[in-house]
């Protein structure tokens, strides 16, 4: 679960620039490492291990709302809005970070310099200077991943919860679990293969081994991961093997894509009723791996184009 707080203290002079509301809320950083944030594994990928994102895929790329940057895994402020500019790279830009809260050290290959949350140690992407893109001359280059971000005049706490599934076209499952209760936000993409960063058309050659999944980010106080699973089970049909409908191959199988124990033990629960009612269920109940973004063109399909789902439809099953 995430928490997203807003800052005080140190920062706080610097901050009123933003006109950012923050008289009554307490700088709730996480400290203890058994309490930071728990991580999906696109998330731990770039922010334990190291990795990037692809260029022009992360949520704050093209985004110029007022506010802070704090990290994923601790809430440690990082980078102000007002800070943030468009270096045409592919990921966040920032010529300043807030003082104290991000240190740098140059990679192991010594080629480049890595920045990381002076908190929790958390990898945010690397340093650049003397480009000459700005008057300070520095570019924090910030994978959107390793970060949250908290709107000028918040004055609430958010908590957010994810949850990953496979059913069909990726199109349609999206069409309606956006649509549901307490869902913030959905993506669609590639999960469950074993090549990094694959394509549409490589997806659909069914050389990768890869699902078209949707990620759906939801607020727990607002619906829960059963309520979802229990939908996600109503729109496609999960007794068909290695298909939905008239779409056929490996990549548009039914799958629950689990992120801990108790996601797991939902889905057991919910797929044991399912066989209980008669149901020859096939979905797959699978650990989590890396999330590839599906490209911009798939992301919101129905919203953008118009129509309704050719292979989806929602069937009481519970």
């Amino acid at each position: 679960m995430i928490l997203m707080f807003y800052i005080s203290g140190c920062t706080q002079e610097k901050i009123k620039g933003e006109n950012i509301k923050n008289d009554k809320m307490n700088n709730e950083k996480i400290t203890n490492p058994k309490d930071y944030n728990k991580l999906t594994p696109e998330e731990e990928n770039v922010i334990v291990n190291k990795g990037t994102e692809r260029p022009f895929t992360g949520k704050y790329d093209n985004f110029n709302d007022k506010g802070v940057y704090v990290c994923k895994r601790c809430n440690e402020p990082l980078f102000l809005s007002n800070d943030k500019f468009d270096a045409g790279c592919g990921w966040p830009s920032f010529d300043e970070a807030i003082p104290g809260n991000v240190i740098s050290k140059p990679d192991p290959d010594g080629m480049r310099t890595e920045i990381e949350c002076a908190n929790c140690g958390a990898h945010l992407g690397h340093i650049f200077l003397h480009e000459g893109m700005t008057d300070k001359d520095t570019r924090y280059c910030v994978n959107s991943v390793s970060l949250n971000f908290i709107p000028a005049g918040s004055g609430s706490q958010v908590k957010t919860d994810t949850a990953i599934f496979a059913g069909g076209c990726f199109w349609g499952v999206q069409y309606y679990l956006e649509k549901a209760d307490g869902v913030i936000s959905t993506t669609v993409g590639y999960t469950g293969g074993h090549t990094n960063n694959p394509t549409y058309k490589e997806v659909c050659s069914g050389t990768t081994g890869h699902a078209e999944s949707i990620q759906v980010v939801f607020d727990p106080s607002k619906t829960s991961y059963e309520t979802l699973a229990k939908l996600f089970f109503e729109l496609h049909d999960p007794t068909q093997v290695n298909r939905q409908g008239p779409d056929v191959g490996e990549q548009y199988r039914s799958a629950v894509i689990y992120l801990n124990d108790e996601q797991k033990k939902i889905a057991e629960k919910l797929v044991g009723l399912l066989k209980d009612k008669g149901y020859n269920v096939a979905t797959e109940i699978t650990k989590a791996s890396t999330f590839w973004k599906a490209e911009d063109y798939h992301q919101e399909y129905y919203n953008i184009k118009g129509g309704t789902p050719y292979c989806h439809g929602y069937v009481k099953r519970f």
